[in-house]
């Protein structure tokens, strides 16, 4: 875990980086947990989120019934197929494609040192170009 202090815009912010171990091609690992660890205890009031990463995203979406996270990914299966014939010669367009319509940064709330997700809200790393050790900077704005 990486910890810098530093000023931003004269306030004072925390960055914590965690890395994360995805183990399919494609997955939607949940680091709620992880992201919640990270920043117990700490003050402020907002958490920012940013993967340095261009073939995997993040996601607030439902965490407590996995059939979820499951229709998500066939739904960008079949909106983005790995099979077209993409110029990128890589052979993970797809990946770059998906990870462009998740995104690759969030805004959390946060107050009295927790995150404030609704009842059934999750933070998702959605990977698309697995399996990899993906890096996640999580930022607590004061």
């Amino acid at each position: 875990m990486l910890l810098i202090y530093g000023p931003s815009y004269s306030r004072m912010y925390l960055v914590v980086e965690i890395k994360v171990r995805t183990t399919t091609k494609v997955e939607a690992r949940s680091i709620t947990a992880e992201i919640a660890q990270a920043v117990r205890g700490e003050e402020g009031t907002l958490v920012h989120l940013f993967t340095p990463h261009t073939t995997c995203g993040l996601l607030v979406n439902e965490d407590a019934d996995p059939a979820v996270m499951s229709d998500i990914l066939d739904a960008l299966g079949r909106l983005v197929p790995r099979n077209l014939p993409y110029e990128h010669r890589e052979g993970n367009s797809d990946a770059h494609i998906k990870s462009s319509l998740m995104g690759h940064s969030l805004l959390v709330p946060f107050s009295g040192g927790r995150l404030v997700l609704g009842t059934w809200q999750g933070i998702f790393l959605m990977e698309f170009d697995g399996p990899r050790e993906r890096k996640v900077q999580v930022r607590i704005l004061r």
